[in-house]
């Protein structure tokens, strides 16, 4: 064994000790945050506890308000080597917790003018903490580190406040991929659709882009006893939503990649007895290919059109880009595969399949080379298939995994820094 593989193996068995001891405090702050949760370009308290948790430990630059209230951390190593990021969201859900635990969520706030319940349903209360004791098995280790990590702490992955802007691509503007530059950068996702234990992984297209769709048909009001005195846009609305269902199944190479086109909402019309003079349908569309993604767009556009002026409504189409394809960089995935399966133990590292879900991350991953992956969070005897999933009000993280996301992150962050110093 040569003396590189030798101080490697030495940091890998010192990175596996420190997060153990860090793991009672990882699931005490989990538990905190869960029961403090606060929405997108609000987390004013989960802010100031990264803050203060990454001045104790003495890192060598501590930014914050990056996109509101986003917190950057830089720890350089002692030794020469590579800049690489990792990354937390600390935004929740306008979501009211139905959960029985001691550390449940009571919180409420207002989202776009309406009062809701607030909950970590997507368990971004679990990536905050498991950063936090990454930064803290790090810096322990500052030592033995080559090169510097970056400790991106993201608000509103979730989407910000209507009106306003927020989560990576702000981040982004304000610098937090920059002095210095990383040259890769991994985050991680818990998820209820893998057991306890469990770290999945993907090659590529892993995560969809996420578009927002507006349609609205414009007609002509009139009786509802007499229909032939005016247009009719909730049958012709009814006939686009119809005419959407070929846009995949008829239009799009679903050999090359799947994609999505869903409307999730109607509205139109006041009384049983009166044609409405215009009905709005919403929806959201998916995609894992971005030339695909654009000919979506351009097939759906065009058919609610030709619909509607079928029927002598008129139609305008909205479609606002929100997040890219979450891609893995083909060749860092395949290099630091070997680091997930030793994390992961011999079985536990599973090739996962392509997630219809849309991350912010993405927006990092158009920069810099970038590896997501996922932590199984459901616990032994429950079904994932049958557990409940992320955004559910009933979402459960079982917090053995906690360490697990430390280790994996550590280790990714060591074994790229000693791979290229």
């Amino acid at each position: 064994m040569s003396e590189h593989q030798v101080i490697a193996s030495s940091l890998a068995s010192e990175i596996d000790r420190a997060a153990e001891s860090v793991e009672a405090r990882v699931i005490a702050w989990r538990r905190d945050l869960h029961e403090h949760p606060e929405l997108g370009n609000r987390e004013f308290r989960t802010a100031k506890i990264v803050q203060a948790h990454l001045e104790a430990l003495g890192l060598d630059e501590v930014r914050t308000g990056v996109a509101h209230t986003g917190v950057v951390g830089l720890l350089e190593g002692a030794l020469p080597g590579p800049t690489v990021a990792l990354r937390a969201d600390m935004d929740a859900l306008p979501v009211t917790e139905d959960v029985d635990l001691p550390f449940a969520s009571k919180a409420r706030a207002m989202w776009n003018g309406e009062d809701v319940g607030v909950m970590h349903a997507c368990g971004h209360d679990c990536h905050t903490a498991i950063l936090m004791g990454v930064a803290t098995v790090l810096a322990g280790l500052r030592s033995q580190l080559r090169g510097s990590v970056k400790f991106i702490f993201q608000p509103a992955e979730e989407m910000p406040p209507e009106g306003e802007e927020g989560g990576a691509q702000m981040m982004i503007a304000e610098g937090a991929l920059e002095n210095p530059a990383p040259q890769a950068i991994f985050g991680l996702h818990v998820t209820s659709r893998l057991p306890l234990g469990i770290v999945g992984y993907r090659s590529g297209p892993t995560m969809a882009s996420s578009d927002k769709l507006k349609i609205t048909v414009h007609g002509k009001q009139t009786h509802g006893a007499a229909p032939w005195l005016g247009v009719d846009p909730i049958v012709t609305a009814a006939q686009v939503i119809l005419g959407l269902q070929t846009v995949i199944s008829r239009g799009v190479d679903i050999a090359r990649e799947p994609a999505v086109v869903t409307i999730g909402m109607i509205r139109g019309g006041v009384r049983e007895n009166i044609i409405p003079d215009s009905v709005e349908m919403r929806g959201t569309i998916r995609a894992f290919d971005e030339e695909m993604r654009d000919e979506i767009h351009e097939r759906v556009t065009t058919l609610a059109e030709a619909v509607s002026r079928g029927s002598r409504a008129g139609c305008a189409v909205c479609i606002e880009k929100n997040y890219p394809v979450t891609v893995n960089d083909p060749a860092l995935t395949e290099a630091m595969v070997p680091t997930l399966a030793r994390v992961a133990g011999a079985g536990r590292l599973e090739l996962v399949a392509k997630v219809t879900g849309a991350e912010d991350f993405s927006f990092f991953q158009r920069l810099v080379p970038g590896l997501f992956f996922f932590v199984g969070v459901t616990p032994p005897g429950i079904d994932p298939k049958k557990a409940y999933s992320n955004h559910s009000p009933r979402f459960f993280a079982d917090e053995r995994a906690l360490v697990i996301g430390v280790r994996a992150l550590a280790h990714l962050a060591c074994d790229y820094l000693e791979s290229r110093a």
